[in-house]
């Protein structure tokens, strides 16, 4: 029986896992200065996107911890995680939040400022 709040349970009964992206690469190499800007823009314009502020500043603060803190943020704010990378979530009422690949980790090709 889950809490108020948790996660989706996955078919086994346990609560999906946030797992590390996949490796990708930027069409073009970038500085860390460009990616800093290109998610700062992400998270300042998310919300008009649709969906609850509490739950876009939840992503935001998980996207940005290391995984085993990603996981309690996500199960606190009652996300339901539909991949496992936090690409795709949703929230208890419902509405989708897509996160580009770039606020969740770095290109392989991110090359010094």
């Amino acid at each position: 029986m889950g809490c108020v709040g948790s996660s989706e349970k996955g078919v086994d009964g346990h609560q999906k896992k946030i797992k590390k992206p996949k490796a990708w690469k930027h069409p073009e190499p970038i500085t860390r200065a460009q990616l800093k800007q290109m998610r700062d823009e992400f998270w300042d314009t998310a919300p008009h996107y649709g969906g609850r502020k509490e739950i876009w500043d939840a992503l935001r603060a998980a996207a940005e911890a290391e995984l085993s803190l990603a996981q309690l943020i996500i199960d606190s704010a009652g996300v339901i995680v539909t991949s496992e990378d936090l690409s795709t979530c949703y929230d208890e009422r419902g509405a989708k939040y897509d996160l580009p690949k770039y606020v969740l980790s770095e290109p392989t090709n991110l090359k010094d400022d």
